[in-house]
């Protein structure tokens, strides 16, 4: 679909966006980065994640010498040696085909009292950026975990809403819910607010009724129960990925943590959440609008019956696939929603099936998050 200004005139995302998927992605690169007065400035992760080539390798044949990479380390204590192995030829391969490469090493967690800090730190690197000299930042969140990757892109966006003229914010991400499952995370033992999000931040008065809306993945019932019984939701609205590219994955999901939180006493609905199969919420995992705009839904539904109440504020914990990430983030910065999950130790990935892993199905979404598509007419 080739683009032009005239897709994105308005300030609210619900209501006009500049989005694109799967070929039309590549269509927009090309358009767009093929202007030689574009300059790039492109923050990715350099890890393991077969993914974190991916688009950076697009821009850099389309940018060449216009664009920039600062890539993200993340290091976590202990780390297995094959993650290490693929991580560096991963980085390798990025290196032999981008002139202009830097690279952040940043500690996931404290060496002093393995508190989380990666998101903090991130920050601290690329703050040393001036990015201004840039007309265009590209986030690719591929390769970069949840709690480095909202703070960055939290960072990228206010910041250049605040320079005249600013750069251009487009977040890029390619996604595999298949490959995602493939790589199962070391969950640490308690949960975490995202550096930007949290909970003591953005929620206010302690008396708001809390909602929390959990994105539910499967595998991870564990993870759900450490969330729920730290932050004490008065109500809980999963949300459930549907459609999907595996039309039975929503009912896995939904039978496994129902059949975790389950009454010890009571019939087969029963559940120590009070959950009712009417609580569940479903979004489409391959479109990161539609997880926004329900979200947004949501919170305008709830904030005229709490009112009179105190108020009422959402949680948020995006624990699924990849592409929905995307849709969340946009809501906790519009609105200024709490982001809560459990950080990663460290990951065990299922190598062989991987490899043999037909990335030809993956998706690619971008999202202009702010510039010139955003300004209006005078």
């Amino acid at each position: 679909m080739p683009w032009s200004l005239s897709e994105m005139k308005g300030n609210l995302w619900q209501e006009n966006c500049v989005a694109h998927y799967d070929d039309e992605v590549l269509t927009f690169f090309h358009q767009y980065f093929g202007n030689n007065a574009r300059t790039c400035l492109h923050i990715g992760g350099a890890g393991f994640d077969p993914r974190s080539a991916d688009i950076v390798q697009c821009l850099s044949k389309i940018l060449k010498e216009r664009l920039v990479v600062c890539l993200i380390k993340e290091e976590r204590p202990n780390p297995d040696p094959k993650l290490i192995f693929r991580a560096n030829a991963n980085l390798q391969n990025i290196r032999e085909n981008c002139n202009n490469l830097e690279v952040e090493k940043i500690d996931i967690f404290s060496s002093d009292d393995n508190a989380v800090t990666g998101g903090r730190n991130a920050i601290s690197s690329i703050s040393k950026i001036d990015f201004s000299k840039y007309t265009d930042v590209v986030i690719d969140m591929s390769a970069l975990s949840m709690g480095v990757s909202y703070p960055i892109v939290s960072f990228f966006y206010k910041n250049a809403k605040t320079i005249k003229p600013g750069p251009n914010v487009h977040l890029a991400l390619i996604s595999n819910p298949e490959l995602d499952s493939l790589i199962n995370s070391i969950p640490n033992d308690r949960y975490s607010e995202v550096h930007g999000f949290a909970l003591h931040d953005l929620m206010g008065d302690a008396e708001k009724a809390r909602l929390w809306l959990p994105f539910l993945s499967e595998n991870k019932e564990h993870v759900l129960e450490m969330i729920h019984a730290g932050i004490a939701p008065h109500d809980t609205c999963p949300i459930l990925p549907f459609p999907s590219e595996d039309p039975q994955k929503g009912d896995r999901i939904a039978f496994g943590v129902l059949s975790s939180i389950q009454a010890n006493l009571g019939g087969p609905l029963e559940n120590e959440w009070g959950l009712d199969l009417k609580d569940f919420v479903y979004a489409d995992e391959r479109k990161p609008l539609d997880i926004y705009r329900t979200i947004l839904r949501i919170d305008d539904e709830r904030k005229p019956v709490f009112e009179t109440f105190g108020g009422s504020t959402i949680i948020l914990s995006p624990l699924g696939s990849k592409m929905p990430t995307i849709g969340a983030l946009m809501a906790a910065m519009e609105r200024q929603f709490p982001v809560v999950y459990v950080e990663a130790l460290g990951y065990n990935v299922d190598w062989c099936k991987i490899d043999k892993l037909n990335r030809s199905e993956s998706r690619m979404a971008h999202i202009w998050l702010w510039g010139d598509a955003y300004m209006t007419e005078e």
